[in-house]
């Protein structure tokens, strides 16, 4: 293998590639990063078994060459040092050579540098996927869809599929799902599918999305999500997505959904996540605990910590009906939520002071969020 590649394009990739790689990993050649040559691309490869991406360059592209080759080739190499190398090298371009020995040298303007690298062909082989158990969708809307659902899911371990989020596709909607069994979060959006395309128990790790949620382009870029037996695989572009995908069943969400409500506020959006901060400056000290006193038309917000001190703000809602209440729940919980809703205004329900209550914007069912209250 010998090439020249353009630096800021193979640092570009080297960056994408190497989050996937663990330095923690227990199989050594997972530590470093695969680079392919052949007569189309240079493909980098970064993986830690659970999740890997994989990044193309193109020889060329609009007319700029990207990578030069002199010999077609393929090498593993430690991340650990060559991603610090080609991030700090002192040139527009990159030379790499395989020596002898898997022995890599690279080059880059006065600085010259040798590392020790691994055979390829030891490199795990990406899995074969089943084509039909796909949808296409907006890269702007996934990564929409992903902020706005995997915050909620599990840390724990306890419960593995909870650390994960649900994905069902039925009817060429998708709906994505995540909790820890304290809230909840909920998104659904139309895809591009072919019809008799379905699946309804597909939990992929939230880590793994977080990743991918960076990775995506803000534009309104199209993208494929393939769906395996033990994989989701995303394609945008240059960049090959894959994650592994968690066991067992996920809870019946739909079931705990609330369908009649005693009690309904609309509140400006900003104004109660700036209201909640405040409370919270207290609440930290009672673990986020604050209370929501709805009564004669206003809602308040309190935190009280004896030991400390008291913190109460009045806002008003722009519209209200039904009971009165009083409820005590997570401060962070809530503010999450509300971040994750886009809309002006955000529709609280209640349906009592011990059950879970839902937040969604004022206007459409798309994205909705429960909290589970705490007694107090």
């Amino acid at each position: 293998m010998h090439i020249v590649v353009e630096q800021n394009a193979f640092k570009e990739a080297i960056g994408h590639v190497a989050k996937a790689v663990s330095s923690h990993t227990t199989i050594p050649i997972l530590s470093g990063i695969k680079i392919e040559v052949d007569e189309q691309f240079c493909t980098l490869t970064g993986s830690d078994s659970d999740m890997t991406i994989q990044v193309t360059i193109p020889h060329k592209l609009d007319d700029k060459e990207l990578v030069k080759v002199v010999k077609l080739g393929s090498i593993v190499i430690p991340a650990k040092y060559f991603t610090e190398m080609v991030r700090k090298a002192p040139s527009s371009t990159i030379e790499l050579e395989l020596l002898e020995n898997r022995v890599l040298k690279m080059e880059a303007g006065p600085a010259l540098f040798h590392l020790n690298g691994l055979p390829a062909e030891e490199y795990p082989a990406l899995p074969e996927l089943n084509e039909q158990q796909s949808f296409r969708i907006s890269s702007q809307l996934f990564k929409n869809m992903i902020r706005q659902t995997a915050f909620a899911a599990a840390t724990s371990e306890s419960r593995p599929q909870l650390t994960g989020v649900l994905f069902k596709l039925e009817n060429k909607e998708l709906t994505m799902v995540a909790t820890d069994s304290h809230r909840l979060a909920r998104r659904q959006a139309q895809v591009e599918a072919d019809e008799e395309a379905r699946f309804d128990q597909v939990i992929v790790p939230s880590r793994s999305l977080q990743e991918l949620q960076r990775l995506l382009s803000d534009k309104d870029e199209p993208i494929s999500v393939v769906i395996s037996s033990h994989q989701l695989v995303v394609k945008a572009g240059h960049l090959l997505f894959f994650s592994r995908l968690l066991d067992g069943s996920y809870p019946d969400v739909d079931r705990i959904m609330p369908t009649s409500f005693k009690s309904s506020l609309t509140i400006e959006t900003q104004a109660l996540v700036n209201t909640l901060e405040r409370a919270s400056l207290l609440a930290r000290d009672s673990k986020h605990v604050v209370k929501l006193i709805f009564q004669e038309g206003q809602v308040e917000i309190r935190s009280t910590v004896p030991e400390i001190g008291q913190v109460v703000e009045e806002i008003t809602p722009r519209h209200q009906e039904g009971e009165e209440i009083s409820i005590a729940f997570n401060a962070r919980y809530m503010t999450e939520a509300l971040r994750a809703i886009e809309g002006e205004e955000t529709k609280i329900q209640f349906t009592g002071a011990l059950s879970p209550f839902m937040l969604k914007p004022h206007q459409g069912e798309d994205t909705i969020h429960l909290i589970v209250p705490v007694r107090t």
